[in-house]
């Protein structure tokens, strides 16, 4: 009962659609229909603005952060399940979203945020990994494959130093996942049609 509970509480957290909601209360705007039509915080810099991205990218990460943290909840507190396997639940629910009609974002930010609530050293090394080479590339599909990619090299060199072999597991399917998502951008950046951000 605990667990099918805590399970469904962290798909429902996962599944607050913050692009949606930030666009359609003060923005009069639903960002599905522009930009790539995505509810995730790239598409909300592009449609709507950096503030409204900013907000959006932070309260995407803070839904990974808030289901990993579920388990320190005195009413979760006979829970069985690991924080992390509530974490990729999240961001399940980013990306199927219960009130977005099953239609999200592509799961980055909210990655992050379980980390950060997991491993905060990891989170600020994605973190500097993935500003450093936004910078440099000016595109944001292939830099949070990077960064994707970075999280992976570390769980794995993690597990073989403290046999944390949940991080690992955990990466793992956030990698693909994030892959998976932006296999349309990677089609684009094989042919160079990919948009750049302006605001880096």
């Amino acid at each position: 009962m605990i667990n099918g509970l805590i399970i469904l509480c962290a798909y429902l957290i996962g599944s607050i659609p913050s692009g949606l909601w930030i666009g359609k209360i003060f923005y009069n705007t639903d960002i599905r229909e522009h930009g790539s039509g995505n509810l995730g915080a790239t598409n909300t810099f592009r449609t709507l603005g950096k503030k409204a991205g900013i907000v959006v990218t932070v309260m995407d990460v803070l839904k990974g952060t808030a289901a990993v943290l579920l388990v320190t909840l005195p009413v979760f507190s006979d829970t069985t399940l690991h924080s992390l396997l509530l974490g990729l639940v999240a961001v399940i629910g980013h990306m199927f979203p219960i009130f977005a009609n099953f239609r999200g974002g592509k799961a980055v930010a909210t990655s992050a945020g379980v980390l950060l609530g997991y491993s905060w050293p990891l989170f600020v090394l994605l973190f500097i990994t993935f500003i450093v080479t936004l910078k440099i590339t000016k595109i944001v599909s292939l830099t949070s494959m990077i960064a994707a990619l970075v999280a992976l090299i570390y769980a794995i060199v993690y597990y073989f130093i403290t046999g944390d072999f949940a991080l690992g597991i955990l990466v793992a399917f956030l990698f693909t996942f994030i892959v998976y998502r932006h296999r349309a951008n990677i089609a684009r950046i094989k042919n160079g049609t990919e948009p750049k951000v302006k605001w880096l």
